[in-house]
């Protein structure tokens, strides 16, 4: 199921994304360098089950190795050091991102067309949708 997620993305829209910047706690400067970054993500499934996901854009590469219902560590693009538990639900890679009392949850979600991921951020009542499409 994980596999319709394997593939290059490219950031194609960003909603609210500053928004949902600010509520999990990044700096000004920070924030500024996630407006202006249009990452690409690049997920991959390695013979042993374990999946990698890089968000790589010009200013910053973040990747994060992770096998699906376990707990694994994540360093964030902004630097934070999380805990992270990434599950499948209703066709949905749903992450659980956890640091300093504070938790965040990602749904990455392909659409219809197959050609798209939104990906809905949120954190607490802040939601943002950013969406990517699939590179040929």
């Amino acid at each position: 199921m994980v596999e319709k997620f394997v593939g290059t993305w490219n950031l194609v829209s960003s909603e609210n994304f500053d928004e949902y910047m600010k509520a999990v706690g990044m700096s000004f400067a920070s924030r500024q360098v996630g407006n202006l970054a249009k990452p690409k993500l690049v997920v991959n499934v390695g013979a042993d089950g374990v999946i990698s996901m890089k968000a790589e854009s010009t200013l910053k590469t973040a990747e994060v190795k992770f096998k699906l219902n376990e707990e694994c560590d994540e360093t964030t693009a902004d630097g934070r050091k999380a805990k992270s538990l990434f599950t499948l639900e209703n066709g949905k890679l749903v992450q659980t991102q956890s640091w300093d009392g504070k938790t965040t949850t990602l749904e990455r979600e392909i659409q219809d067309d197959g050609k798209h991921m939104a990906v809905k951020c949120t954190m607490n009542d802040v939601v943002a949708v950013r969406t990517y499409e699939k590179s040929a």
